[in-house]
């Protein structure tokens, strides 16, 4: 890639987009916006409910919502002694409405939310007619590599029937084999194949307890691409697909293109994960906003990363973990109905990715798959603050720099409000126990001592 292609300015972005183009394509929403400051997120005066984009599998020619609901992130709150739950009432107001409104793809697992994220979510769907929505959820046995093969499969087996038991379920639609690829094809063998759970989970397909079995995948390609040539008839591919990640993959990550088009050939549909890189794609810069404002003057960062991944004919449905109501009700305005992106607008998106992967961010997602830290680090929430001040545009580059006291200050200050100081980079140990469980495959015990060593040449130049 030529680098010096992507360090474009206002000027040479206009040129490409084409000032006609700029002129010619801005268009409304659909909804009545209303912007909140920091998140992006919109909130809405009139969200359609029947208006919803659907997608038809080909297996069993179910209708799902494009706009699908990842159950990996909902509100939590402190019991009285002090321990944390999931807010089942706010899971409750958040699934009815996203119901009401044409959303009916649920995605879970049994690793979510600390492990309460099935249950909660089995409690909240099991007030609504089982015809009205489909389950997502996954064989998450990703951290049981090493048990012997018996154990491997009982071990399995008991986590399929325990996600029946709490999503209060007889069969699951939608069944993945989770998180295959990161630990490379030994993994996958030991996980799936010299168990006999693949077997076993293609036979519960054909008897119907699965509806549709799939894969979910980040990591190596040898792994994605040894499974789809084997024999087997896969009905659905979960991929990590944005428009960042479309040509510009950082890390162990593979680009979305590939994948997306490997699925197409062999006529899979995909399901997409991660549409707003962890919520990145929602925090653009602002001259990023800029340019974008140009095509579309209402739209938010989080529509255009939304619209890009349903734009795509062979996305099955687009997830998001929607925590709050305002990113519910702004992502069902961004499908209700789709408006798939023209030649103009995919460009737009082309340049400001190429940006984004020359800018130096942490390819961090806050999955939260790295956690709980045994030295009790906030990993995602460091990563977090970096990036932002990225985003931001306050990341001290040289102490000769103009802006550099400014930048110094507002990142010091950050990390230390973001982050509890028991809790920052200088307490790891490089034990590495948080490598092997990310899905980015960033080596996060080297990234923990660039950052300490970052704020600490930054605290000695006071």
């Amino acid at each position: 890639m030529d680098k010096n292609h992507n360090n474009i300015d206002r000027r040479d972005f206009l040129k490409i987009l084409g000032a006609g183009a700029v002129a010619s394509i801005a268009a409304m929403s659909g909804c009545n916006p209303e912007t909140e400051n920091k998140t992006n997120a919109t909130t809405t005066n009139e969200v359609p409910t029947d208006k919803m984009t659907y997608r038809t599998t080909r297996r069993t020619g179910d209708k799902i919502s494009l706009l699908g609901y990842g159950c990996m992130r909902w509100q939590t709150k402190q019991t009285d002694d002090g321990k944390e739950e999931i807010d089942q009432e706010s899971v409750n107001e958040l699934v009815d409405y996203a119901i009401e409104h044409g959303v009916n793809y649920f995605d879970t697992a049994p690793v979510y939310g600390q492990g309460m994220s099935e249950t909660a979510t089995g409690i909240a769907l099991k007030r609504h007619p089982r015809d009205r929505f489909f389950i997502a959820t996954k064989m998450s046995n990703h951290r049981m590599v090493g048990l012997e093969r018996k154990e491997t499969f009982d071990a399995g087996v008991k986590m399929f029937k325990q996600s029946l038991k709490s999503l209060q379920v007889d069969y699951i639609d939608y069944y993945l084999l989770h998180n295959v690829g990161p630990n490379g094809m030994p993994a996958l063998k030991s996980r799936f194949y010299d168990s006999g759970l693949l077997e076993w989970l293609l036979r519960l397909r054909d008897e119907g307890q699965i509806r549709n079995l799939g894969f979910s995948f980040h990591g190596d390609v040898e792994v994605f691409d040894y499974l789809l040539a084997q024999d087997i008839s896969w009905d659905f591919v979960q991929i990590q697909l944005n428009f960042a990640d479309w040509k510009n993959a950082e890390g162990w990550n593979i680009n979305a293109e590939y994948l997306y088009n490997e699925l197409a050939k062999r006529n899979i549909q995909s399901v997409v994960m991660e549409p707003l890189l962890g919520g990145r794609l929602s925090r653009l810069n602002t001259f990023a906003i800029e340019q974008l404002k140009k095509l579309r003057p209402e739209d938010s960062p989080a529509k255009w990363a939304l619209r890009f991944a349903a734009s795509h004919e062979q996305v099955l449905s687009v997830l998001s973990g929607m925590t709050y109501m305002e990113h519910l009700q702004e992502n069902i305005c961004s499908y209700s109905p789709l408006e798939p992106l023209n030649d103009v607008e995919r460009k737009a998106l082309e340049e400001i990715a190429k940006m984004i992967f020359e800018s130096g961010f942490i390819s961090c997602t806050e999955c939260q798959y790295c956690m709980p830290c045994p030295y009790g680090l906030d990993i995602p929430g460091i990563f977090a603050h970096y990036n932002r001040c990225i985003n931001d545009g306050n990341m001290p580059k040289e102490a000769g720099d103009p802006e550099y006291r400014r930048q110094r200050r507002a990142f010091l200050l950050g990390y230390d409000r973001s982050v509890p100081k028991l809790r920052q980079a200088a307490h790891c140990t490089s034990c590495g126990q948080c490598n092997p469980n990310c899905t980015q495959r960033i080596d996060i015990p080297a990234e923990m001592i660039r950052i300490d060593n970052f704020v600490e040449n930054m605290k000695r130049e006071a």
